[in-house]
Order: structure tokens, then C-alpha cells, then sequence
């Protein structure tokens, strides 16, 4: 039997006899001793259940239940698929059903969600009830055996989202995530008395790998919100003496939106861990509560990975290590460094925006059940990341968006996430997406989702002051909207977005061409602005 040395299973035990506070969720606290028996008592009812290697589903929210499972499939050699309760119907049926789980773990609020869909072979548990307890009580007395696990056991299927097509269940073994979880606690710094904020959902890859296991590997403490809440952000962080969280999408923005206290500095945290802040809310979130947000890059699937570090000029994630370069995925050939002028615009985005591709080891350890999709990834022996970034001279990485941000207008290729960060300093601006809509007779028009206050007048003197403003990046359109639509990881819904473009129930503006003020755009604008127009059917 190979050493389980490595593992997360190894963590999971090393936590027994650890009589500390360790998990706290609203009213319940358990020590870290109470978790590692719970989870001993979970595994000892899953060997029962399964045979080691099987997969169990678990749709719930973000309850001591969760962390609680994970640790019991570490322990018991199993894989925890995460479902997403923000599927419906079929499409959650498929879920369960593609990643094969025999049992899924549930709640009574998410019940309803079941009812009248066909799992063939899947056992439903359901959490708190007397039933759910009369289950677990003869396995009480267990306690966590690491002895049999292995770093090459799959322990996570979480799923991935595209722009087109099903989600993918990308694969994380036992080896994968407590190397993760060593590893950022080590470059974080994470002590046994951290106290780690675990608000996204969990049935994403952040909130496991970036949160929950680098507090497993150092022996902090977690604490869990049911479910994100800006407004209960700073109250939470309080109550649990939380030091860490960590952020994907526009939570870092919906925290921003709340209303400001003369207190707000006079909270525990130490920092913040996540993708997609940008620059300008970062800075607003230190200026506020005193907390550095230490943005990274990570590929979902574990392909490649950027570090901030000491000296990474503003806008760039990092610089690149060992094996990542940004090639043009039409000729494999590596892009021109990027150029900037003094004000910060990027000079030849054309030929210096690329794909990330990562040409050396990877940890990527495949989709479930889908060859395709990781034949896609895997192209000439390397590992194809979907995003666009651009790198200077020095080898400092700059995002630019996923492949489908790429907007082409006029013959220049523009990147979404660069237009992005300079519209988020528009003082009404809560939040923006850019995007791409067809231009009636070739390529794009950019287009903007904006959430907050737009003044036609205000947004066009705000764009003409912006000096890495490039000429093409001016917004076409703009769509005020009262709040940015997301995914259930908080991340901006793109693929919405684009799909609605110019048929929307949001208030509209535009610049029509050779004008440079805004104004409403009406339903006669848009059945006039080209017959071939495709936004305008």
C-alpha cells in the first residue's frame, strides 16, 4: 500500500485530540477534535455504503455538513461530487448522474429541488432530522483512520463552467489539494490560531482548495456563512475573529456597496485571497477596512497558476514562472512582449494578447468522464488555460479576459478584463462588465453593463480624461442595470450578458457613430441600425 503521506485524510486525523475551537457556523461551534470525530463516524458509515473510490453527491449550503463530508471521503478513500443548487430540473439531474454518485447528501431546504427527478441508484441522506441521526449513531465511537489513503485517491469532482455547453467535473486528488492547502498556508502564512471566513459556496473550487484546506493543513479554524452576504460581511468577520477569506467574482464589490461606518477599519482580518477584484476595488477595500486583497490567478482545473509577489507592477497578476508563456492559438507562436505608454495603455494589444498555455509540469488531472473537453485542454503536450493575457518585457503577466472576451473592433483585438478595469474607476460605477456585440458589418462593438449611477455628460467627460483609454475602447453601448447578473460563484454572467445584448429590460444608452455624447437608445435605433444587424432581431 502506498504511504499516505500527503493526503488529506493525513490532515483530517492529525486534527484528533486538538480540543481548540475549530468550526463555527452561526450558533454552533465544534472543537477540532469534534470535527475529526464526526468525520471518522461519516467515513465509518460510508465504507458501509460504498466500496472505496465511489463518488457521493452533496447539494448543500455552506453548513458544518459540508466540511464535514469532505473529511469523511479523505478518510474513507471516496470522491465528493459538489452539486450546484442553482441547477434545476434536468440539468441537475445530470449532474448527479454524470459523476456517477451512489449516495448524495442533502438538506430539507433543498428538497424541493428533488422532487420528481429520476436518480436511478443514488441514495438520498438527508441532514438533521431524527432519521439522519439514527444513521450515524452506531459509528459514534469511530475514530479517523489515515492509514489506508492515498495522494492518488480523487477526493473532489467540481464542476466548470464554459460559456457553451454542460459543466465539466474537473478531478482533484487527495495529493492535489493537501499540497494546495500546504502551500498556501505556507506563502500566507496561516497559524493555528487563524480563523479562516468561509463565505463562498463550497460546492466551488475556491472555497475548498484556497480556504477551507490551507486551514486544515496549518490547523485553523473555519468559519462558514450559509450563504454570501455583503451585508453580513463585516458583523461575521467580527463574531468569528476571522484573519482570512477568500473572494471570487463581485463579492469584493457587493461588500463596497454597503453602507461605510467610521468603524470599519476595527476588524480582525489580515487579508484576503482571490481572482477578479481588480485594482481599483482592491485599493477601496484596503483604504476601508485596513485589509490587503492579494489577488492570484489559478486555472480551476490546477493547470497553471500566477503568484503575486513583492514588485508586481499595478494590473498585472504576476510574473510568470517556469513553463507558462502567451501564445497565439492560431500559430502557436509566442506573442510580442507588451508595450505600454507612460499612462498605461497597451499599445499593441493585437499581437501581444494571447492565451495562456502552460508548457511545463501541471498538476491538471482530467475531467470526469469527458475526453473532449480535456483533449481540449491538452493540445501538443501542453495545457491550454482558455484565458487571455498579455506579457511585458519583464515577464509580468496581465489578464485580459477568457477567450470568449476577445473583442475585435475595427481590426484590433481588445481585451474585456482591460476595458473593465478602466470603467471601474467611473465614479457611479458599482460594478462593469464589457463584452462583445456583432457590429453590423464585421467584427465587434464594445459593450458595457453598468451597475450604480450613469450620467451621459459625467461617463463622457470621465471617458475622455482616462489617459490608457485607447481609442477602439470606448463603450458603444451602455446598459444600466440595478444589479450585475452572476453565477452562483458570484462571477459576472457573461454568456447572459451577451445572449440579451441589445434586447434587454434595462435602460439602454449609446454613442451612435461620429458622436461623442451618449443617449437613449431606443427600439427604433435598434431596428434601424443595419438590417443584417444580429442584435437587432
Amino acid at each position: 500500500m502506498e504511504s499516505n503521506r500527503g493526503t488529506v485524510a493525513e490532515l483530517v486525523a492529525a486534527r484528533w485530540g486538538d480540543h481548540r475551537p475549530g468550526l463555527w457556523c452561526e450558533d454552533r461551534v465544534l472543537t477540532h477534535h469534534q470535527v475529526a470525530s464526526a468525520a471518522a463516524a461519516r467515513a465509518a458509515l460510508l465504507r458501509d455504503l460504498l466500496p472505496p473510490g465511489a463518488h457521493i453527491g452533496v447539494l448543500l449550503d455552506n453548513t458544518p455538513e459540508y466540511p464535514l463530508w469532505l473529511s469523511a471521503a479523505a478518510l474513507a478513500r471516496n470522491a465528493v461530487a459538489g452539486v450546484n443548487p442553482t441547477r434545476r430540473g434536468p440539468e441537475l439531474a445530470r449532474d448527479i448522474l454524470h459523476t456517477e454518485c451512489r449516495v448524495l447528501v442533502t438538506e430539507p431546504a433543498h428538497l424541493p429541488l428533488l422532487a420528481g427527478l429520476e436518480l436511478p441508484g443514488v441514495r438520498v441522506l438527508v441532514t438533521g432530522g431524527e432519521e439522519y441521526d439514527a444513521l450515524l449513531a452506531p459509528y459514534a465511537g469511530a475514530r479517523p483512520d489515515a492509514a489506508e489513503a492515498s495522494p492518488r485517491d480523487r477526493l473532489l469532482l467540481y464542476f466548470t463552467s464554459g460559456s457553451t455547453g454542460a459543466p465539466k467535473a474537473a478531478i482533484c486528488t487527495q495529493g492535489r489539494l493537501a499540497a494546495a492547502g500546504r502551500s498556501l498556508a505556507g506563502q500566507f502564512g496561516v497559524r493555528p490560531d487563524d480563523v479562516h471566513y468561509v463565505c463562498m459556496p463550497m460546492f466551488h473550487g475556491n472555497a475548498v482548495i484556497a480556504d477551507w484546506a490551507p486551514a486544515l493543513a496549518a490547523g485553523a479554524g473555519v468559519a462558514l456563512r450559509r450563504r454570501f452576504s455583503a451585508a453580513g460581511f463585516l458583523a461575521d468577520v467580527r463574531r468569528y475573529g476571522a484573519t482570512y477569506f477568500t473572494y471570487v467574482g463581485r463579492a469584493v464589490q457587493y461588500v463596497l456597496a454597503t453602507e461605510e461606518r467610521a468603524d470599519d477599519r476595527d476588524n480582525p482580518l489580515r487579508m484576503g485571497f482571490g481572482t477578479e477584484a481588480g485594482a481599483a476595488d482592491a485599493a477601496a477595500f484596503e483604504r476601508r477596512f485596513g485589509v490587503r486583497l492579494v489577488e492570484g490567478y489559478g486555472s480551476s482545473e490546477g493547470g497553471a497558476a500566477v503568484q503575486w509577489s513583492p514588485g508586481t507592477p499595478a494590473g498585472a497578476v504576476g510574473r510568470a514562472g517556469p513553463g507558462l508563456v502567451v501564445l497565439d492559438p492560431r500559430t502557436r507562436a509566442e506573442c510580442p512582449a507588451a508595450v505600454f505608454d507612460g499612462a498605461g495603455r497597451l499599445l499593441n494589444g493585437d499581437e501581444a494578447i494571447g492565451e495562456l498555455v502552460n508548457q511545463g509540469p501541471n498538476p491538471f488531472e482530467g475531467y470526469w468522464r469527458n475526453p473532449a473537453a480535456e483533449a481540449e485542454r491538452r493540445r501538443d503536450g501542453w495545457y491550454w488555460t482558455g484565458d487571455l493575457f498579455c506579457r511585458d518585457a519583464d515577464g509580468y503577466l496581465y489578464f485580459a479576459g477568457r477567450t470568449d472576451d476577445r473583442l475585435r473592433v475595427d481590426g484590433e483585438n481588445l481585451a474585456a478584463a482591460m476595458i473593465e478595469n478602466i470603467l471601474a474607476r467611473y465614479e457611479g460605477a458599482h460594478a462593469v462588465a464589457v463584452y462583445a456585440v456583432p457590429d453590423p458589418v464585421t467584427g465587434d462593438q464594445v459593450m458595457a453593463a453598468l451597475a450604480g449611477t450613469f450620467d451621459p455628460e459625467t461617463f463622457t467627460a470621465f471617458l475622455t480624461a482616462q489617459p490608457d483609454l485607447g481609442t477602439k475602447m470606448a463603450p458603444r453601448f451602455v446598459r444600466v442595470v440595478k444589479r450585475m447578473p452572476v453565477t452562483a460563484t458570484n462571477k459576472i454572467h457573461r454568456a447572459l450578458l451577451r445572449r440579451e445584448a441589445l434586447h434587454c429590460p434595462d435602460p439602454l444608452w449609446w454613442r451612435p457613430p461620429g458622436e461623442q455624447t451618449y443617449r437613449i437608445l431606443t427600439t427604433q435605433d435598434i431596428e434601424t441600425l443595419s438590417p443584417g444587424d444580429p442584435t437587432a432581431r
